[in-house]
């Protein structure tokens, strides 16, 4: 059993629960791995892992949301984040479907189980429109993820990170586009969002 008091749902496989300051050691493992992050061109520093953390739990007073943990049921196993952040895109500010998963568990459909549902989440309880991924052009599994959970390449634009101008993709699904959602086994803690 898990503690329900951060979680925020689940679904058949997962529960996606708010990162802790505990969770720092967890997300070193991804964030500080070169490969897992080469869309941003470099392995994080552990400053700049506290500094990731903290602008999640600043997210989740701001707004109620950020990057969530994404656990696994049968063995409580920290497997990466995925949620929904607030991103600038020209000049507004929307709500953007992210995630970074440890390597090890990649290719086994945890990103994509906990993508859809954050889409769901984003919709039926946030009350969203629409939803994003802000994609850099050459993250290839990402854009396909982005496509498998009914988004649709609706522009482009540059970022400039890390001293490099970045190509990004610009993928949506709006609430009315979006197919009815499959049934998932999970259940929204209302009282623990705001």
């Amino acid at each position: 059993m898990h503690s329900t008091m951060n979680t925020i749902f689940e679904t058949p496989r997962l529960y996606l629960r708010r990162l802790m300051p505990a969770d720092y050691a967890n997300l070193c493992r991804s964030l500080q791995d070169r490969e897992t992050m080469y869309a941003y061109e470099h392995a994080f520093s552990g400053e700049e892992v506290q500094t990731w953390l903290s602008k999640q739990l600043a997210s989740y007073q701001k707004y109620g949301f950020g990057l969530w943990a994404v656990i696994r049921k049968e063995d409580n196993m920290f497997l990466g984040q995925c949620g929904i952040t607030m991103q600038k895109l020209h000049d507004s500010l929307v709500p953007e479907i992210g995630y970074v998963f440890q390597k090890e568990f990649w290719g086994r459909g945890y990103a994509l189980e906990s993508a859809r549902a954050c889409k769901e989440y984003a919709f039926s309880v946030l009350g969203f429109a629409a939803v994003y991924s802000i994609i850099r052009e050459n993250n290839f599994p990402s854009l396909r993820l982005a496509q498998k959970n009914g988004m649709t390449k609706t522009g482009s634009i540059v970022k400039y990170y890390y001293g490099i101008n970045m190509p990004h993709d610009v993928y949506s699904v709006s609430v009315s586009d979006s197919k009815k959602p499959q049934p998932v086994h999970r259940s929204f803690v209302l009282n623990n969002i705001f």
